[in-house]
């Protein structure tokens, strides 16, 4: 895997035109458990076919059970200067219901490690899930606070077909999630975090002033990107795609160089609808100015009439010229972009 990675990115060096690669994300699955002389020939193998930029944002998603004094150096070693840790709970009974790898010991430990080492973390949290109190989600939050996590991901619990955790909702084993509970404790989120100085810039993302996540906010800004390995998708501006997301076939495939990918040519309302949606879920809102620019004054106005009822109802407001979801709107945020989509 990891050499085919490697020649997918030697064969895919012209697909962003010799732009400087201003970050790298190590995510999508679970690179913490790489060894290090396989990310040290990943990450030199990048550097050598691409213009990496000298502070270009380098992030590796770990398993907090994977963090080790003698890794988190190796990392630092080799050019990673961000790391994503998968926390989601500091409570036992919730990570074990989770089915997760690491305990509340290991989570705690091997933060203060990371914390040692690297200024720049984010960690994920779940809220919404049935065993989650208002209490314990509140002690969650401080307990990234007083570790002075400067980047906070935080996602309510979702249940996907066909998971052991769907099983056990349909079967009445466990109860279902209580979307009354999940929607009271993302508003909570919203305040506590905001009284500590977090900066809540994208719908699931709260950052302390100079950690927004450069990665992530450049899909947000829609800007070019290239994505390696399985499933992994790219963007040109013009047209997205995927690999296929089989292992051994894109192995097969890279190793005989011809990739197994599928590709879609994006219409002019596509473009729009997902301006509308990255746009709508982050702190700057939707740009009037821009989508005149890009998209035509018709769909401005179309915009400007069809946000009347959000704008009425609370659920936006109007800042100048950008068009941004309040706090009630952040809990709907999806279903508001829709109801604008073209």
């Amino acid at each position: 895997m990891v050499k085919a990675i490697a020649k997918e990115a030697e064969m895919e060096k012209e697909y962003l035109l010799g732009e400087t690669i201003n970050t790298i994300y190590f995510g999508g699955g679970t690179p913490s458990i790489l060894e290090i002389s396989d990310l040290e020939f990943l990450i030199s193998n990048l550097f050598r076919h691409y213009p990496v930029a000298p502070d270009a944002e380098i992030t590796l998603e770990a398993n907090p059970d994977d963090i080790g004094s003698e890794k988190l150096k190796a990392w630092k070693d080799n050019g990673i200067n961000r790391l994503s840790i998968g926390v989601q709970s500091f409570f036992e009974e919730e990570l074990r219901w989770m089915n997760r790898a690491h305990d509340e010991e290991q989570a705690i430990r091997n933060l203060q490690l990371a914390r040692k080492g690297f200024d720049n973390i984010t960690i994920d949290l779940i809220y919404g899930s049935p065993l989650l109190t208002d209490e314990m989600w509140e002690e969650n939050v401080n307990r990234a606070i007083e570790f002075e996590i400067p980047h906070l991901s935080c996602y309510a619990l979702t249940v996907e077909e066909k998971t052991p955790l769907h099983k056990s909702i349909t079967t009445q084993k466990i109860p279902d999630i209580d979307n009354e509970k999940q929607a009271r404790q993302f508003l909570l989120l919203m305040q506590w975090l905001r009284e500590k100085g977090y900066e809540h810039y994208e719908v699931s993302n709260f950052a302390k002033p100079g950690f927004r996540s450069r990665h992530n906010s450049s899909y947000w800004k829609a800007e070019k990107y290239l994505g390696l390995g399985p499933s992994a998708h790219s963007y040109n501006g013009i047209e997205r795609r995927w690999n296929i997301s089989n292992n051994r076939i894109y192995i097969e495939s890279i190793t005989e160089g011809n990739p197994k990918r599928e590709t879609e040519v994006l219409t002019p309302a596509q473009k729009l609808n997902e301006y509308i949606m990255i746009s709508l879920r982050t702190i700057e809102g939707i740009d009037l100015n821009k989508l005149e620019k890009d998209f035509g004054i018709d769909e401005r106005k179309r915009i400007e009439e069809q946000v009347g009822k959000f704008l009425s109802s609370g659920l936006i407001r109007k800042n100048n010229l950008q068009l941004q979801l309040t706090d009630e709107g952040m809990l709907r945020a999806d279903g508001i972009a829709r109801e604008l989509f073209r």
